[in-house]
């Protein structure tokens, strides 16, 4: 494209997911709001350095990562550590951004921690934006719902 800069694919494909209005209200459904920062991440990223980067916001973030055939988004909604949730052990220090995305394939919600962190947190995966198909039931509080 003329005039654009070199950026990520999972930059391009964030901008393109927030460029469409579906796309805007499909990640309202799962927690995201206007403004929310949105961390983009590649799969070998140690868990603990995003972690520090979400920690820097002081509130809830987004973590964007494309996969590997660069087509699909996967996105995961994190909370800021909260002192009412249990404490849970500590991620090992060699833990990726990948490896918590992959345990959200399996759970609807994680309770984790890094290292420096007093409490735990809670993550939970948003499910990839299909355009053209509306689901009611796929809502936040749907999916929150065990």
């Amino acid at each position: 494209m003329t005039g654009s800069i070199v950026r990520s694919k999972t930059a391009q494909l964030v901008t393109e997911l927030l460029g469409a209005r579906e796309g805007r209200e499909h990640l309202s459904q799962y927690g995201w709001v206007q403004g929310m920062p949105i961390i983009m991440a590649t799969a070998k990223e140690r868990l603990i350095d995003v972690m520090g980067l979400a920690s820097v916001h002081g509130r809830a973030v987004l973590f964007a990562m494309a996969q590997e055939n660069h087509r699909e988004l996967n996105l995961m909604h994190v909370s800021i550590p909260n002192p009412v949730l249990a404490v849970v052990q500590a991620s090992a220090p060699e833990a990726t951004i990948e490896s918590l995305f992959n345990l959200l394939s399996q759970e609807k919600m994680v309770e984790f921690r890094v290292e420096y962190w007093a409490h735990s947190s809670v993550a939970h995966r948003i499910p990839p934006y299909v355009p053209g198909i509306s689901d009611e039931a796929g809502s936040y509080t749907e999916y929150l719902r065990f």
